[in-house]
């Protein structure tokens, strides 16, 4: 199987252009139906292709595996997608294919690309995605491994190192950002538009300030008024925000929206209102939320997710020890992946090493399913527990080790050299490593 993988990011592409790739999550399932019909039809054919679809505010990643690699016709097909030129996406995409792929993808899950150095939001989100293609039914065997592979690195990476220790997430820069605006930020009214993850975060970093009001837009006010009712705000129909946009000092916006909700014309008229007190805008959404003509409004302080970047970096002297280790983990997880899809191979295959490797196992379950058969009889006879788990091991161990002991008794000095050689490699090299 051949891996490959397309994507943009917050390195390679403005922010206007990744929002023209931005797909929710319910659009993955009919998106990746397209990409897997694209490439199932067009020049070279791949039935039966895996893919998988990672959409974020920092990113669009489309990962792909079959018998051939398909890069061009996948960049192609993207590119239509977002009504731009192929050569418009692959001056700003980047394009991987097998062990490269994998190093990526546990990177991401990692936290080690994120715009956030070790942010942990983005595994939710990845995890999300994985979910998602395997509901489209786009996800098969090698796929799948690979984003397993990719929770469990990552994991390890949370666990053994500190590379989340000295991060600063988006919902924080945004109240710090504020914090140099406002002298107390507990005098402001501040506005949230939308109820997803990322509003519930600001919401929660900026309801630690305590400030005067807190009010949550959103076009259901169910989901609104859910989120309201945790931190003590007010709700309000997203229809009612142009009439009320005066009243509050911060407005922090993210919503799936594909066009801006927020317009130049009615900050304008916010600003009259208020005579022209300053107004903080956080525009976190991809695609903008807020036009990008607002922020040349004299009065008006707009950030968008780029616009973050600088503030987010803070510490990294700190996390640099964190990110070497984090980096050895991923080298490990890389290897191991390889490896499994090496044995996948057809040489692999042919070599007879997976029938080897299969028929091995089936021996070992079979011997561990007679030993324990018999130790539940004997316990079933009232024998002593400790003397049934010896006779348990003892059994396993004599049956593991019967043909290994007969090749070394058998055949001539040179064969039994050879065998010992092999024994030696199999079965003594932990005990070597650990100087036993």
């Amino acid at each position: 199987m051949a891996v490959w993988a397309l994507g943009i990011n917050h390195h390679t592409a403005p922010l206007d252009l990744r929002g023209r790739f931005a797909f929710a999550l319910d659009q993955i399932a009919p998106t990746l139906h397209g990409l897997r019909d694209s490439l199932s039809s067009g020049s070279g054919r791949h039935p039966g292709v895996e893919t998988a679809i990672i959409s974020t505010c920092n990113r669009t990643e489309i990962y792909c595996a079959a018998e051939a690699p398909a890069l061009d016709h996948t960049l192609d097909w993207l590119a239509h997608s977002g009504g731009v030129s192929p050569a418009l996406l692959r001056s700003h995409s980047y394009s991987l294919d097998n062990s490269l792929v994998a190093r990526h993808a546990f990177r991401v899950a990692s936290g080690l690309d994120s715009m956030v150095l070790g942010e942990a939001q983005i595994l939710g989100q990845m995890k999300d995605a994985v979910r998602a293609a395997e509901g489209a039914g786009a996800l098969g065997t090698t796929l799948n491994q690979l984003f397993q592979r990719s929770f469990a690195v990552a994991k390890e990476v949370r666990t053994s190192t500190d590379i989340g220790a000295h991060s600063i997430s988006m919902a924080a820069a945004a109240v710090r950002l504020a914090g140099q605006l406002f002298e107390d930020l507990t005098k402001i009214r501040v506005l949230f538009v939308g109820a997803g993850e990322m509003i519930e975060l600001c919401t929660t970093h900026f309801a630690a300030k305590t400030p005067q009001q807190i009010t949550i837009a959103n076009r259901t006010l169910e989901r609104g008024e859910k989120l309201a009712t945790r931190f003590g705000g007010e709700v309000m129909r997203l229809a009612d925000l142009p009439d009320h946009l005066h009243e509050f000092d911060a407005v922090i916006s993210c919503t799936a929206s594909t066009l801006p909700i927020i317009g130049l014309g009615a900050v304008e008229r916010a600003l009259k209102k208020r005579r022209h007190r300053p107004i903080f805008m956080v525009d976190l959404a991809v695609p903008r939320d807020i036009e990008p003509e607002v922020k040349q409004l004299e009065d008006v302080y707009l950030y968008t997710v780029d616009d973050l970047a600088s503030v987010v970096q803070t510490a990294q002297a700190h996390r640099q020890a964190a990110v070497a280790q984090a980096e050895a983990i991923i080298d490990a997880g890389v290897q191991s992946f390889v490896h499994w899809m090496e044995l996948r191979s057809p040489a692999a295959q042919n070599g007879g090493v997976v029938p080897l490797i299969q028929q091995l196992n089936s021996q070992a379950d079979e011997w561990r399913a007679l030993e324990i058969a018999r130790a539940k009889k004997r316990l079933a006879k009232g024998e002593d527990i400790e003397t049934v788990l010896e006779a348990l091991s003892r059994g396993l161990t004599q049956k593991m080790l019967h043909g290994t002991m007969a090749e070394l008794r058998a055949g001539d000095a040179e064969a039994r050299a050879q065998t010992a050689q092999a024994v030696s490699r199999l079965f003594l090299r932990s005990h070597s490593k650990n100087g036993l």
